[in-house]
């Protein structure tokens, strides 16, 4: 290769090197040293009379230059190109950019090498040039997120939920969940817990698939910059206020444990009713749908992306944990048994995810958080629990059922007992925890049975205030036979066993023959001929001797005078049961009805004969019979609380 073609090569370089304006001077001084080059081998290639080895070293030497000069103006070209696209912006074209920024980091590398000797201008002017570039991805980031990151709004999420688990749409505030179930209420609903092992949950999506690649190329460069703090901010101020602002849209709200303190019940119930829809959606479908995006965004760039979501979620996670703190914290009531348990459910079914959803070291005090809420949960619910047969049995309420009904505290108590049952497998978990002695089933039916004792013991304190001790004994009967009906049509049945119930079963029967007996005893007296001067009850019915008429007239105006007295009085008391209702007035008339027939066929001659007889004769057994048929009807109260 001749000396003209290696100048007219270095004529061509200088040529390309005048395009980029920026760097001309530099690339003069870069192929000054190669004019040097090409003289020196000028002077060697003038002898003619050189050896053979000495001419393939010349031709190695300007190969090796011409190639090396190459490549730096191939940089340099690349530099210009990428110069082009970076004033530019990523936003037209993300792609190019990408790539032109990856080139301009490739160029760095190589003017900055130890191989290549360069003034500070070049390599400085480059290094500008991409931080530029790289300021300009961070906006596009920033950009990129503001854009398409919306709050997601309730209807969104309560549509990701399974069926059985999205609010009436008219239902208060369209909002889950009424809370847990009141005990003093007579009917209640199924078990939300059940059936929820098959439920199926459909994750939000948050930020559109299509950009979440753009997102993740971005995060990338920016992570090789050096940029990874920048990054996180903005990933974490964008991301963590659009999930607070998600949450606030569903009824979140920042609640501390004095705003919990002051709340009347009925308040606090619901709201601890939203709190378990709450942790369900947060969990299950904002968190889930959070962790997804991060994933995918900071796929492969492990140094930030657990820290990423964890700043993300914190406060959110803290947020809903704090009220659930609050009520395990709160004073302990019989009422909030049921609420506790409702939460502590929620956070048994959510541990698993919570655990899958914030992995990584980073994580960690959100996950201990989330267990501990659970536990304390668990304790305050354990305790609860154990406060409530003392606070059965020591129940002090003056009120005071008149006609001897079903109290209100017998009812309670036992709808209670009633709601317990939908939690048993939850209340055995509780047991094991505790490392309470004994089989599950069996700590529970103990328990249940000292509640039941309790109930008892409170009944029989009260049933001290009647006056009548008729109504003591009605009063009771009226309260053991509620027990006993509600455990037979309950699952307690199964649990308290047929023994349980037949030894009842005995006691109800007792207070009613302790009724009959207390009740009647002395107006059976009136229609007996004992103590009226006859010899004995015994021999011909018709046999009066020895009795006087007037002994006989003041026997049937005592007995209608009692008879209108026990029917005036308890028509006022209740047997709310039918069945015991009927029994009991069966069991009266079967008594009362042939004693008062013997003393009228023995009697009524000895009246019918004389002045007034219906004074004294004012009823036939079938009136006796019909009135009977008027007791235990609460009339006179039910028309007063009417």
């Amino acid at each position: 290769m001749g000396v003209q073609t290696l100048a007219e090569r270095a004529a061509f370089m200088r040529e390309s090197l005048q395009k980029s304006q920026t760097i001309t001077d530099s690339m003069v001084t870069i192929l000054g040293s190669f004019d040097h080059r090409l003289s020196a081998l000028e002077a060697v290639m003038r002898p003619t009379q050189v050896r053979t080895h000495s001419i393939r070293r010349a031709h190695e030497n300007i190969d090796k230059t011409l190639k090396a000069a190459g490549v730096i103006l191939g940089h340099f070209d690349v530099s210009r190109e990428a110069e082009e696209k970076i004033l530019r912006g990523p936003h037209e074209d993300l792609e190019s950019y990408l790539v032109a920024v990856d080139q301009l980091r490739d160029n760095v590398r190589f003017f900055g090498s130890k191989s290549f000797k360069t003034n500070e201008g070049v390599l400085n002017h480059a290094n500008g040039l991409l931080a530029k570039a790289i300021l300009k991805l961070e906006d596009e980031f920033k950009h990129l997120l503001v854009s398409y990151s919306k709050p997601v709004e309730p209807d969104r999420l309560y549509d990701c939920l399974p069926h059985n688990l999205r609010p009436s749409v008219g239902s208060p505030g369209h909002q889950g969940e009424s809370g847990g179930r009141n005990p003093s209420s007579t009917t209640h609903s199924e078990h939300h817990g059940k059936g929820l092992e098959t439920a199926v949950y459909t994750t939000p999506t948050l930020i559109p698939p299509r950009i979440l690649p753009m997102l993740h190329d971005l995060a990338q460069q920016m992570v090789q910059a050096g940029h990874q703090h920048q990054c996180l901010k903005n990933y974490r101020d964008i991301r963590a206020s659009i999930l607070e602002q998600s949450l606030r849209k569903l009824g979140v709200e920042k609640l501390t444990k004095d705003d919990v303190q002051k709340m009347p019940w009925e308040v606090l119930e619901a709201k601890i009713g939203n709190w378990i829809h709450f942790m369900r959606i947060a969990v299950k479908l904002l968190f889930a749908a959070e962790r997804k995006v991060c994933d995918h965004i900071f796929e492969g760039i492990n140094t930030i992306k657990d820290q990423c979501f964890a700043e993300v979620t914190s406060n959110s996670m803290a947020m809903l944990l704090s009220f659930g703190e609050a009520i395990a914290k709160s004073k302990r009531s019989p009422e909030k048994l049921f609420v506790l348990l409702d939460m502590y459910e929620i956070m048994r079914e959510l541990l698993p995810e919570i655990e899958s959803i914030f992995e990584g070291r980073v994580c960690t005090e959100m996950r201990e958080s989330a267990v501990l809420l659970s536990k304390r949960l668990a304790q305050s619910a354990e305790e609860t629990f154990g406060n409530f047969e003392e606070a059965v049995e020591k129940d002090a309420t003056k009120t005071a059922v008149q006609d001897g009904t079903v109290h209100p505290l017998t009812s309670y108590v036992i709808n209670y007992v009633k709601f317990l049952f939908d939690y048993q497998s939850t209340l055995k978990q509780l047991l094991q925890e505790f490392n309470c002695e004994g089989e599950p089933n069996s700590q529970l039916a103990t328990l249940t049975i000292r509640i039941m004792q309790a109930l008892q013991t409170n009944l029989d304190g009260k049933s001290k205030q009647y006056k009548d001790a008729a109504l003591t004994q009605l009063f009771l009967m009226n309260n053991i036979h509620y027990m006993v009906r509600s455990v037979r049509k309950s699952e307690a049945n199964d649990l308290l066993g047929d023994d349980w119930v037949q030894r009842h079963r005995r006691i109800v029967q007792q207070h009613a023959n302790q009724y009959k007996r207390v009740a009647w005893a002395k107006i059976l007296q009136c229609l007996s001929v004992q103590g009226m001067g006859s010899s004995g009850g015994g021999g011909d019915p018709g046999n009066t001797s020895g009795i006087s008429r007037a002994m006989v007239k003041d026997r049937f105006k005592t007995f209608n005078i009692q008879f209108e007295e026990l029917h005036q009085r308890q028509s006022q008391w209740t047997v709310p049961d039918t069945e015991l209702r009927e029994s009991l007035r069966l069991a009266v008339a079967e008594v009362l009805l042939p004693a008062y027939r013997s003393f009228i066929r023995r009697f009524a001659p000895m009246i019918e004969n004389g002045k007034n007889p219906q004074k004294y004769i004012k009823y036939v057994p079938e009136d006796l019979d019909r009135m009977l048929g008027e007791f235990f009807e609460g009339k006179i109260w039910n028309e007063a609380k009417r």
